[in-house]
């Protein structure tokens, strides 16, 4: 699956439903205590987070996930520039100022990280849900890993440690920076999870981004207030 251009993304910046008992046991948090928290319900379409329950100035409209970009952004076609509400549920909204940019018919906005800036969001890509977790992160059993500006793990790409962006407005495995845009293969290791030799995107990026291809094998969760990235290998999705 290609990555989509710049001009379409890489320009913005480029709860858990029931289970069964046999896997509620190994969840990661299943001993903390439920936080407050505000479920929105998103599903994977053409390999991105759409965020299906939320709203813009109770406009409906398509809406993705940015979890790396530092602002709204919102394309000049769905609103003007200036402030606006952006509704999480019926009893959950946030002012936001977004940016505009032509996103070219990929989505109407791309979500960025103001609604929840101090908080933490879990994203459970098996159960289609992001959750916005107002106490933070639960660490439970999840490979914590940490971060200065946009939220980022280590990646093994071919035997060397790389740090790599969690970016869910990429579609791809792993894209990974060189001059001249293409594919290859590497050999990916994320966390404990050995991915193998798979498809790999490369671009004139300035650092690697990991994308929905690879993330959604873990239960992710950023706690932007902390500036802390947990992943949790979900044993109910195949690699």
């Amino acid at each position: 699956m290609r990555i989509l251009s710049k001009t379409h993304i890489t320009a913005t910046a480029l709860a858990l439903a029931l289970l069964s008992g046999a896997c509620a046991r190994v969840l990661p948090w299943r001993d903390d205590v439920v936080a407050p928290e505000v479920n929105l319900a998103f599903t994977l379409e053409r390999n991105l987070v759409e965020l299906q329950t939320v709203r813009l100035d109770n406009r409906a409209g398509r809406f993705l996930l940015g979890s790396a970009a530092p602002r709204t952004v919102v394309d000049p076609s769905f609103a003007t520039s200036g402030r606006h509400l952006l509704q999480l549920t019926e009893k959950e909204s946030v002012r936001i100022s977004p940016s505009q940019l032509d996103l070219g018919g990929v989505a109407d906005a791309i979500i960025g990280i103001e609604p929840w800036r101090a908080r933490a969001i879990t994203i459970d890509y098996r159960s289609g849900l992001v959750t916005y977790q107002k106490d933070g992160i639960h660490t439970g059993y999840m490979k914590i890993f940490r971060y200065d500006d946009a939220p980022m793990i280590n990646v093994n790409v071919n035997g060397r440690e790389v740090a790599a962006i969690v970016d869910t407005t990429s579609p791809d495995t792993i894209v990974l920076p060189r001059t001249q845009a293409g594919r290859g293969t590497a050999h990916i290791v994320v966390g404990d999870t050995d991915f193998g030799t798979i498809d790999v995107g490369y671009a004139n990026i300035a650092r690697a981004r990991v994308g929905n291809r690879v993330l959604s094998r873990f239960m992710v969760t950023i706690d932007y207030g902390r500036k802390v990235v947990g992943l949790w290998r979900d044993p109910r999705i195949p690699l």
